[in-house]
């Protein structure tokens, strides 16, 4: 029984280490997974390593009423504008925004046909203190990393500056960029560069402590 711990404190190592490659849902998921059987361990057999997994895959997040409202209320609001809502293996809901309606080629500001989406996922933060917003920019391959890095940040920038502007507080928006690393599409095509110019909006949920 002493080894527990140390076992699943070193899968846990291996799961973070492994999660240098991968998108933003599956290092929530994969790690959530990790520390999960690594609390599943402790608790004494093999069914509390099952259960703890299956618990930490969702990443402390809920899928509450509210979620499923708010999931229901952004598919009504991008109906017909190519924006993707789902709700992620880890419990958060994921706006994958392109840039047909985000972001011009080499631009950081935002589109005016983006600003009644950000409008509509704003609409109702103010009243719920448990949530939190992870807002990642991409950009496609054209260019150095030199100029997409800093770009993918300032898409993020400016969408989460546009949510503040609306009533959502800075302190519950994290945000990132990667620019070229994580296409969702091939590049060597305008219409796959133009899938990979985007922004990926996270909503989670926290349970109520």
């Amino acid at each position: 029984m002493a080894k527990l711990p140390l076992l699943g404190f070193v899968a846990s190592a291996v799961i973070l280490t492994g999660c240098a490659n991968m998108s933003e849902t599956q290092k929530g998921t994969a790690i959530g997974a990790g520390i999960g059987a690594a609390a599943g361990g402790i608790i004494g057999d093999g069914r509390g390593a099952a259960v703890g997994a299956g618990l930490g895959a969702l990443g402390g997040y809920v899928w509450s009423k509210h979620m499923q409202d708010k999931k229901a209320e952004m598919e009504r609001a991008t109906a017909g504008t190519g924006v993707d809502v789902v709700q992620t293996p880890d419990n958060r809901l994921k706006l994958n925004i392109p840039s047909d309606i985000s972001f011009d080629t080499g631009r950081a500001d935002i589109k005016p046909n983006l600003r009644p989406i950000l409008d509509q996922f704003a609409n109702g933060l103010r009243d719920q203190p448990n949530t939190e917003v992870r807002i990642i920019g991409h950009t496609d391959s054209t260019g150095s990393d030199a100029i997409n890095d800093p770009l993918s940040r300032q898409r993020a920038a400016s969408a989460r500056d546009y949510l503040v502007s609306r009533g959502v507080s800075a302190n519950r928006i994290v945000t990132d960029g990667r620019g070229a690393r994580e296409p969702i599409a091939d590049n060597t095509s305008d219409a796959g560069r133009s899938r990979n110019r985007r922004v990926e909006i996270f909503l989670g949920e926290r349970a109520a402590g």
